[in-house]
């Protein structure tokens, strides 16, 4: 099954209310509340009561986008303060990072010291029915998809996830590549469209995301496809991308 959302660091400048009014307008299914601004790390408080109005909404929380940064403590601060805010969030899944390091200028002792800290926390959050989901990102150790599955396979661990967003801007073959590579573990999926240095209104990749999604719809489970990297921050064009995003489905 696949769902819709927004992964609410789009608007880091807008309040949680707002983003929670956006995405309901909309008509989607669900929000990643980050862990930066609108839902930090440790404050239990403030991630209840958001998670008790996003369901008052009609909305879930599709995960919980946090900072911490796997096998860097120091960087990442503390996993039980990411984890008690995501469990008061209700969010079935924590996304985290595959340390802060290119796979391009780590070794061996950083990879080993990534994936024992993974297992770790995975082990923290299974306990409160939650998976930890990488981030698919640039300058870390998931920023190729070789690297990304050496990795996960290193890990094996059974929940231990990963997200997915195009890593190639402007080139969809190289990008599917990657999509392919991570199936047996794939997450979530940020959904945007651009070319290098330029953010594109999502109708404008509508041929490749149909492709996309005709390969995701196929992998078992629960997939989230969110919004992230709205041309100029716009509201206005948030709405008309999630038009978009609905009719893809």
């Amino acid at each position: 099954m696949i769902k819709t959302g927004l992964l609410s660091v789009t608007f880091r400048k807008l309040s949680w209310e707002q983003v929670l009014h956006l995405a309901a307008e909309a008509g989607l299914d669900a929000i990643e509340w980050g862990g930066d601004i609108h839902v930090p790390h440790g404050d239990i408080e403030r991630a209840a009561e958001v998670g008790r109005r996003t369901r008052e909404a009609g909305l879930e929380a599709a995960s919980y986008g946090s900072y911490y940064y796997a096998g860097n403590t120091e960087k990442g601060g503390s996993f039980e303060a990411v984890l008690g805010a995501a469990v008061a969030l209700q969010a079935p899944a924590i996304r985290v990072w595959a340390g802060d390091r290119g796979s391009d200028v780590s070794d061996t002792l950083w990879r080993t010291g990534v994936a024992e800290d993974t297992r770790r926390i995975a082990d923290l959050a299974a306990r409160e029915g939650i998976s930890i989901d990488f981030e698919y990102h640039r300058n870390t150790l998931t920023d190729t998809a070789e690297s990304a599955i050496a990795l996960l396979r290193d890990i094996d661990h059974p929940n231990v996830r990963c997200n997915w967003q195009p890593p190639y801007p402007g080139d969809f073959e190289a990008s599917l590549r990657t999509l392919d590579a991570v199936l047996p573990w794939l997450a979530n999926i940020h959904v945007f469209h651009w070319l290098p240095g330029q953010r594109l209104p999502l109708s404008e990749g509508l041929a490749d995301w149909q492709q996309y999604v005709s390969v995701i719809a196929e992998q078992p489970g629960e997939h989230c496809m969110m919004l992230e990297f709205v041309k100029d921050d716009s509201p206005e064009q948030f709405g008309r991308d999630a038009e978009t995003l609905l009719s893809l489905l």
